[in-house]
């Protein structure tokens, strides 16, 4: 496939940004994204510009490093992160525009890279259980209904990528927020910080400057590992009963 690609260009943080326009050509189907961004910076290289710079690690759609907006949708137009996102779901003459996260608590350091490290400052304000230090206890030691696993896991499975921040017209990390608290509020494990953990956390969501929630839907709609959207509502009774 020939495509043209207008790809958001920003040498650092405080300098300005705009969309540039380069050409790719041999594109094929089977490619990820990802490879194809690889294709064209081997050509930058070789004519001696600066490639573009994108984040990524495991490629394999379990790290969550890899997000970007790509015609206006976080990840692309599957419900996948973009490493898993292939070029059969372009056409031959296609334009896509790429861009970096837009949310004022995703500062970007350059080109498609953001600085995602309010969602981790999140995770360590309160994503942790109170256990004993020593070897790992058994796997019966402590009885768990299986619904209550079965929900557990179910919001476990975020990877911290940011889709729903990007995809919500808030820049809300409500989504997010939720489902750290969830995974671990549920489990009897975590019990001992179940009112304290939600209001750090929330708190320090609020800190970071993320946006505010209108229950617009776009974050589960946009989440790659299908968070529920019931988990905000869920976050929202476990800070009403931790105040009392």
């Amino acid at each position: 496939m020939n495509l043209t690609l207008r790809i958001w260009r920003q040498p650092g943080p405080d300098a300005p940004g705009a969309l540039t326009t380069y050409r790719v050509s041999g594109i094929s189907p089977d490619m990820s994204f990802l490879e194809m961004l690889d294709t064209l910076n081997e050509e930058l290289i070789l004519r001696g510009e600066d490639p573009v710079a994108f984040d990524h690690d495991c490629r394999e759609g379990i790290c969550g490093a890899c997000g970007m907006v790509i015609n206006g949708q976080a990840h692309g137009p599957e419900r996948t992160t973009t490493c898993q996102l292939h070029m059969r779901h372009f056409r031959d003459g296609d334009t896509i525009d790429v861009e970096p996260w837009r949310a004022a608590a995703f500062p970007v350091v350059r080109d498609l890279v953001v600085d995602r490290g309010a969602l981790d400052r999140i995770i360590g304000s309160g994503g942790y259980i109170t256990a004993p230090t020593g070897s790992a206890p058994d796997a019966h030691a402590t009885a768990v209904p299986k619904e209550a696993a079965d929900l557990a896991f179910e919001h476990a499975e975020c990877i911290g990528c940011g889709a729903c921040v990007a995809a919500c017209p808030n820049g809300s990390a409500m989504l997010f927020t939720a489902a750290k608290v969830v995974h671990l509020n549920v489990l009897p494990q975590g019990a001992p910080e179940r009112g304290s953990r939600v209001r750090s956390m929330v708190a320090a969501m609020d800190d970071e400057g993320f946006g505010g929630c209108t229950n617009t839907g776009e974050c589960a709609t946009a989440c790659p590992k299908g968070i529920p959207l019931t988990g905000i509502a869920r976050l929202n009774r476990e800070f009403l009963r931790s105040s009392f």
